[in-house]
C-alpha cells in the first residue's frame, strides 16, 4: 500500500464528509416552514419581532453559504448548536443518546459477523443441500425489510411468547442484553444474509483455486489446505463485506431504534425531523455520514493492506 494510495483515500474521505455536510445543510436549508414558531408555541399570529429576534439569535436568516460556515465552523469546535425543541445543547442530547446507538450497532455487529461468515463458509466446506438450504434462508433474510422483521418479532417474542422486552434500552449489562436483543436480531437480519452469501461465495472460488488444488495434490491434509490456503485466501472480500455491513447498520439502525423505542441517535433524529428541530437532524446526519465513511475508508485501508493488489489498482 503506498503513500499515494493512502493519500487519495484521505482526500476522497475529507471531500466527501464536505459534500455531504453541504447537502444535509442545503436539506435543511429548503425545509419548508419556519422554525422559530416552535419557541412560540406555533401560534398562527406570532409578534414578528419575537421572531425576528430568534432568527437572530439561531442564525435563521443568514444566507446559505454563510450559514453553512457558521454550522459547520461550530461542528468542527464541537458545537453543534441549540435545540429549539428541547431548549438544550444538541452536543449534550446526542452524548445522552449515543451510547443506545453503539449497544445495538455493536451487538448486531457481533450477529452479523459470528452468524454470517459461519453460515457462510460451512455452506460452502460442506455443499450440497446444506449449501442449498443456506443460499435459500440468507436470500430470504436479504428480502425482508428490517421494519417488517421487527413487527414479526414482536409478535412472536413479546406477545405469543413474552421473552423479551420491546422498549427501552434497559439497565446494566443483561438487563440491556435483554432489552437489544430483538432490535439487534431486526437490525442483523439483512447483513447476515448478505455476508453469508459472499462469504460463501469466496470460499467456494478458493476452494477451486489452482493452488489448492496442487496443495491436495502435494498429501497435505484437508484440514491445513483449508485453514492456510482456503480460509486465509478469501478472507480479504470477507472482511470487506464486514466492515461495509457494519457501516450499514449504523445508516439503518434508526428503523430499529424507533420500532422497539431504544432511545438511540436515529430515534431522535426521527422524533426532530417530525417537529421541525434541524440544528438536531443536522448534527445527527452528519455524524451518522462521518461514522460511514469513516469505517468504509478505514476498510478501504485494512484491506489494501492485507491485499497490496488491491491498492496498485485503487492507484493505478
Amino acid at each position: 500500500m503506498t503513500l499515494r494510495y493512502v493519500a487519495t483515500r484521505l482526500g476522497m474521505l475529507v471531500v466527501t464528509v464536505l459534500v455531504s455536510s453541504l447537502a444535509i445543510h442545503g436539506a435543511m436549508f429548503l425545509t419548508p416552514g419556519d422554525p422559530a414558531t416552535l419557541l412560540v408555541g406555533g401560534s398562527r399570529n406570532p409578534d414578528p419581532a419575537v421572531l425576528a429576534q430568534i432568527h437572530r439569535e439561531y442564525h435563521l436568516d443568514d444566507p446559505f453559504l454563510q450559514g453553512y460556515w457558521h454550522w459547520l465552523s461550530g461542528c468542527l469546535r464541537g458545537d453543534f448548536g441549540t435545540s429549539l425543541v428541547y431548549r438544550d445543547s444538541v452536543a449534550d442530547l446526542v452524548g445522552a443518546r449515543v451510547g443506545d446507538t453503539l449497544a445495538l450497532v455493536g451487538y448486531a455487529s457481533v450477529l452479523v459477523l459470528a452468524a454470517g461468515i459461519v453460515i457462510g463458509t460451512v455452506a460452502a466446506l460442506r455443499g450440497g443441500r446444506t449449501e442449498t438450504l443456506a443460499t435459500t434462508v440468507t436470500a430470504g433474510a436479504m428480502a425482508v425489510p428490517t421494519f417488517v422483521l421487527a413487527v414479526l418479532l414482536i409478535w412472536l417474542f413479546a406477545v405469543r411468547l413474552p421473552w423479551f422486552p420491546v422498549y427501552g434500552s434497559g439497565d446494566g449489562f443483561t438487563g440491556t442484553l435483554s432489552h437489544l436483543t430483538l432490535p439487534a436480531v431486526a437490525l442483523a437480519m439483512t447483513w447476515i444474509g448478505y455476508v453469508a452469501q459472499v462469504t460463501r461465495t469466496a470460499v467456494r472460488a478458493e476452494m477451486r483455486a489452482e493452488h489448492v488444488e496442487t496443495a491436495r495434490s502435494r498429501g497435505i491434509p484437508e484440514w491445513t489446505v483449508i485453514r492456510r490456503h482456503v480460509l486465509h485466501n478469501a478472507s480479504g472480500p470477507v472482511f470487506a463485506v464486514s466492515g461495509v455491513a457494519v457501516a450499514g447498520l449504523i445508516a439503518t439502525a434508526a428503523v430499529a431504534e424507533q420500532a422497539f423505542g431504544t432511545g438511540g441517535l436515529g430515534a431522535l433524529m426521527i422524533e426532530a425531523a417530525s417537529k421541525q428541530d434541524m440544528a438536531v437532524v443536522q448534527a445527527v446526519s452528519l455524524i451518522f455520514v462521518v461514522v460511514f465513511v469513516v469505517l468504509n475508508t478505514a476498510v478501504d485501508l485494512a484491506g489494501a493492506a492485507l491485499d497490496p493488489r488491491a491498492a496498485q489498482k485503487g492507484s493505478g
